[in-house]
């Protein structure tokens, strides 16, 4: 009686977008963007010979993210992308590369179209890669490098910082943006913000009304969003002032009520 042949789980990249471009790069050192026969990029990624099954397997992932091209059989060579990744002179350069190459593997184009807003749960995710054609074992794998491939990349995040007009999804539309509180040095009473709300901040802001004044989003229920002017430098005593209108502005709220 013959064996049924094993089932092949769909193609996906077999380790995270940051462990790629590392190994990326560590090409691009040895030998720029020539080609070079894929023997001896094996041995720059650690690996006796192209022919050895894990460097197979990480030239296919390098290839899946579109970090690696194949000029002719035999031969790979880096991106011009990743060369220009590592010589981007801006930060937000560098994450729109990732950005680009979070998406190029078909597998995680197709699941971040489908958890637009945010991810569901492991067993939920790992139910859809099962439905679509992966084993228990691969489709763990490939839940644990699109996860991680997300959380290197801030996708979720990065979404709101470049499309801040969006409409949020029922699940997080209550959710306030949080803002750090104010730290004034001796002399400045600058605002000191974490990096996550400076990017944030930075996207969203809109021109402000006059110089020396920063206009902050504050997100509110139902998509709506409000904004409050702040002028720079924005001393202890202002944050007192603008907290205690705030508060009287809650309380004639609470008066006006109507009984129910």
């Amino acid at each position: 009686m013959s064996e049924i042949p094993r089932k092949k789980s769909p193609r996906a990249p077999s380790f995270a977008i940051d462990d790629a471009i590392d190994r990326a790069l560590r090409i691009y050192d040895k030998e720029r963007r020539h080609p070079a026969p894929v023997d001896v990029i094996a041995k720059h990624l650690g690996y006796k010979s192209a022919t050895n099954g894990a460097a197979m397997t990480a030239f296919a992932t390098l290839r899946y993210y579109g970090l690696v091209e194949r000029p002719r059989e035999g031969m790979l060579a880096v991106s011009k992308e990743l060369e220009s990744y590592k010589f981007a002179p801006e930060e937000r350069m560098r994450q729109e590369f990732v950005l680009k190459w979070l998406k190029t593997p078909s597998l995680f184009a197709e699941l971040i179209e489908q958890y637009k807003g945010g991810l569901p749960s492991d067993a939920t995710i790992k139910f859809d890669l099962i439905q679509r054609g992966f084993n228990d074992k691969s489709a763990d794998a490939a839940l644990t490098v699109f996860r991680r491939s997300l959380d290197y990349a801030n996708y979720y995040e990065q979404q709101d910082v470049y499309n801040p007009h969006v409409e949020e999804s029922a699940d997080n539309v209550d959710e306030a943006a949080e803002v750090s509180d104010a730290h004034e040095s001796d002399s400045v009473g600058n605002r000191v913000l974490t990096s996550h709300n400076k990017n944030w901040l930075s996207a969203l802001n809109q021109p402000a009304q006059s110089a020396g004044v920063d206009r902050i989003p504050i997100r509110l229920g139902g998509g709506r969003r409000a904004w409050i002017e702040v002028p720079t430098p924005f001393y202890p005593a202002d944050k007192e002032r603008l907290k205690a209108q705030i508060d009287l502005l809650l309380t004639d709220d609470e008066e006006e009520k109507p009984d129910v």
